[in-house]
C-alpha cells in the first residue's frame, strides 16, 4: 500500500487523493461526451463536475463524520480536516440535490441530465476505489485464504485497528488480542473497481437504446446498489439490521426504487434492457 504518493515541498500527494480526482476527470469527460449527444450544452459538464467535487466530498465527509461521532467529538479538528474518511452515499444524495437546484434553474430535464451523468458516475466510483485500495484506509474485507489476498499493513487504517471492533475476528485470528497487520485480507476496493468498469461497459451501450429521460439513470441505480450490496458481504463495516450494513440498506433502497421505477416505464413503453 502507498498512502502517500510523494511530496513537493509542504503539500504532499496523496494516492486516494489522485485516484479521486482522476475519477472525477474520468466522469466529467463522459458526461461531456453524452451531453454533445444529447445535443445539450457540454459546458454544462465542468459546472456539474465542480458541483460534484465540492458537494459530493462535503457530503461524504458530513455522513462519515456522523457515522464516527463518538470519535469526531474527541476531536473534531482533526477528523473533520484528515485527508481520508469519506462516506461516498453522503456525497451522492448532497451532490445530487445541488445539481438537482442547478439543472433547475437551467430549465432543462433533471432526468434528462441523470442519464448523461450515470455511467461516468459508475466508472469514476470505481476509479476512486482504487485510491481505497492504494491508501488502505479500511474499506477492506475480512481475512481470505485467497491467492489474490491483500496486506494492507502500511495502510492508513491497519487491521490491527480495523478488527478491534470484531471480537469474532479478533478470537479467530488475533496474537495477544490483536489482529496482526501482514494477515491478507479481501482487497474489496478492487472488487468494486471491477464490478464498476464491468457494469459500465454494459451501461454504455445500453445509453443508445433511446430510452425516455430517467431510465438509463434507474439501470444505473440498481447497477450501482447491487455492486455495493454484494461487496458489502465481505467488508467490515458493522451490521445494524437485519444482519445488513448501512450502505447495504441504503443500496437495498436504491435497487428498490431503481425497479419500481422500471416496472412503471415498461407499463408505458415495454422495451427490453
Amino acid at each position: 500500500m502507498c498512502p502517500r504518493l510523494f511530496q513537493v515541498g509542504p503539500f504532499t500527494v496523496y494516492s486516494y487523493g489522485l485516484m479521486l480526482g482522476i475519477g472525477f476527470i474520468v466522469a466529467s469527460y463522459l458526461l461531456t461526451l453524452e451531453l454533445k449527444r444529447k445535443q445539450l450544452d457540454p459546458n454544462m459538464g465542468s459546472t456539474i463536475t465542480l458541483l460534484a467535487v465540492v458537494f459530493g466530498i462535503m457530503g461524504s465527509k458530513l455522513l462519515y463524520l456522523i457515522e464516527e461521532w463518538e470519535y469526531f467529538v474527541r476531536d473534531p479538528f482533526g477528523m473533520a480536516f484528515s485527508p481520508g474518511g469519506l462516506t461516498w452515499y453522503g456525497g451522492f444524495f448532497l451532490a445530487t440535490l445541488a445539481i438537482w437546484i442547478y439543472i433547475r434553474r437551467k430549465r432543462i430535464p433533471f432526468l434528462r441530465i441523470c442519464d448523461a451523468i450515470a455511467p461516468g458516475l459508475l466508472l469514476g466510483y470505481g476509479i476512486a476505489r482504487i485510491g481505497c485500495h492504494l491508501a488502505g484506509d479500511g474499506d477492506y474485507g475480512f481475512p481470505t485464504s485467497l491467492p489474490w489476498g491483500a496486506v494492507y499493513a502500511k495502510g492508513t487504517y491497519p487491521p490491527s485497528v480495523a478488527f478491534r471492533d470484531f471480537p469474532d475476528i479478533v478470537a479467530k485470528y488475533g496474537v495477544n488480542g490483536v489482529v496482526p497487520d501482514s494477515i491478507p485480507v479481501h482487497p474489496t476496493p478492487i472488487y468494486e473497481f471491477l464490478l464498476a468498469a464491468a457494469l459500465f461497459f454494459l451501461l454504455w451501450k445500453l445509453r443508445k437504446k433511446g430510452y425516455p429521460d430517467g431510465k438509463l439513470f434507474m439501470v444505473y441505480l440498481i447497477f450501482a446498489g447491487a455492486e455495493r450490496f454484494v461487496v458489502e458481504f465481505l467488508r467490515l463495516n458493522p451490521r445494524i439490521l437485519f444482519g445488513l450494513s448501512e450502505a447495504q440498506l441504503i443500496s437495498a433502497v436504491l435497487i428498490l426504487f431503481g425497479l419500481g421505477a422500471l416496472w412503471k416505464y415498461n407499463r408505458r413503453q415495454p422495451a427490453a434492457l
